[in-house]
């Protein structure tokens, strides 16, 4: 049996106690096999009523009493018919449901995501949207979500085909000039211009990647400096409770502690590392390697600099980020009270903000200022959810538009057209409208059963 004729059935709900656990049928069986579970429910039930109906087994014991609802193709998610039977959460309870529903030969378990992917098959959802139901699923903070259900909604899906359409346009226009060229005569005069506007249009979109990346994945912002310089004080005032010891004897950091927060709907995950110093213990020596490889992994590098600290000492405390952003501040404010800072030289200006991990003064301007570092202003809800793969169709668009531009006023037609053909191929990967069996089978195995 085909997965295209196959009713699909699963559990819509984790596979835990709780109040409510929802059996999930579509395809063209899933009435007949649900009315099966639930034989009180009219033969032609309302769409979208809910019936509150009892659960039987094969012998027609009764084994719970829930809700019914039907979903009539193609007026449902999937774009076939779906039925939910929505009983008690017991996992025994559901376990059995299941059994009994797969008893018909018409049924079979459903693959991860295959219940989104059989909506996008149907025309329902494009595969942006498709993708955003698994980021929702997913999401650990409330910049994740946001962004999700924006997806969802199809804010990336537009801005996706207000590049696709007209870049489909001008393929359809060039192809008719080389296939027709006395009736489609003058259609490729201003192709040049167009292509120039297309890319900027994609090379725009392309932009938000790393912003995408932070939504999802969260930011990763480290805290480094020479040893004693008050980093694991600021740590725990910014996690806001006691994650990392701290004590006056220099090195008490070996290894780097991390810890996840959420700023302005933001994740973050904070890292509190080893102090950099020469002719530190063995253990010690590990630490710092493992902050130096750190350090190169971060979005943000929080250089926490002592009072007395030299321009000079400070430039070189910089370079330990490479090619990392640093945000350099001055630690432990409290304890030299009014005192000047004699970090300037070698960072930008203005001079590194002070703050205290100990009495908090300045901890909440770091936190608005690492926030504007990581996000160049604007708000995270704002933000196109933009995926690795999009950044890589993207990246493909954009180079195939570049190279057209570039064919547009030195080489022929054909070279034209076929680089604006590969542009269109690879944001048809983003959109859904050229994309693989085997693209697809990548992109729903990251989807739970049942969704």
């Amino acid at each position: 049996m085909t997965s295209d004729s196959a009713t699909i059935v699963a559990l819509a709900t984790a596979p835990a106690a709780g109040a409510v656990g929802i059996l999930r049928l579509s395809g063209p069986a899933a009435l007949e096999v649900g009315r099966r579970l639930a034989p009180g429910v009219p033969a032609s039930p309302t769409p979208r009523h809910a019936y509150l109906a009892s659960f039987v087994d094969a012998a027609g014991a009764a084994l719970d009493e829930g809700l019914f609802l039907y979903f009539q193709a193609p007026r449902s998610f999937t774009g076939e018919d779906v039925v939910e039977l929505q009983a008690h959460g017991s996992p025994r309870l559901l376990r059995l449901l299941l059994t009994r529903a797969l008893e018909d030969e018409r049924v079979r378990p459903a693959l991860p995501g295959e219940f989104t992917r059989r909506a996008f098959l149907n025309g329902r959802i494009d595969l942006t949207r498709a993708e955003a139901v698994a980021d929702l699923v997913a999401a650990d903070s409330e910049a994740a979500v946001r962004a999700a259900a924006a997806g969802l909604a199809g804010a990336l899906a537009e801005r996706i085909r207000a590049l696709e359409t007209p870049l489909r346009e001008l393929h359809a226009d060039l192809e008719g000039v080389l296939d027709f060229p006395d009736e489609a005569e003058g259609a490729d005069a201003e192709a040049g211009p167009r292509v120039t506007a297309l890319r900027s249009a994609a090379e725009a979109l392309r932009a938000e990647v790393g912003r995408g990346r932070l939504v999802r994945q969260g930011a990763r912002v480290a805290l480094y400096g020479p040893v004693n310089a008050g980093k694991s004080t600021l740590f725990n005032r910014l996690v806001g409770e006691a994650r990392a010891l701290v004590d006056d004897e220099p090195g008490t950091t070996r290894d780097a502690l991390e810890a996840r927060v959420e700023w302005d709907g933001l994740g973050v995950t904070l890292y509190d590392t080893a102090g950099l110093r020469e002719a530190p213990g063995r253990v010690e020596a590990l630490g710092i390697a493992r902050t130096r490889e750190l350090l190169a992994a971060v979005d943000l590098a929080v250089l926490v600099l002592p009072p007395e600290t030299s321009s000079e000492e400070a430039a070189s405390w910089t370079r330990e980020a490479g090619a990392t952003p640093v945000l350099a501040v001055t630690g432990k404010c409290d304890a030299i009270p009014g005192a000047r800072d004699t970090v300037s030289a070698g960072l930008p200006s203005p001079a590194p903000p002070r703050v205290s991990g100990l009495t908090g003064e300045g901890v909440e301007a770091l936190r608005t200022t690492v926030l504007t570092r990581l996000w160049g202003g604007g708000t995270p809800s704002a933000v196109a959810l933009v995926s690795e793969r999009h950044a890589d169709a993207l990246r493909r668009t954009a180079e195939a538009l570049g190279r057209a531009e570039a064919a547009s006023r030195v080489s022929t037609l054909e070279v034209l057209s076929g680089e604006v053909g590969l542009a269109l191929e690879a944001l048809g990967e983003v959109s859904g409208t050229s994309v693989s069996e085997a693209l697809l089978d990548t992109l729903f195995q990251r989807f739970c059963i049942g969704k």
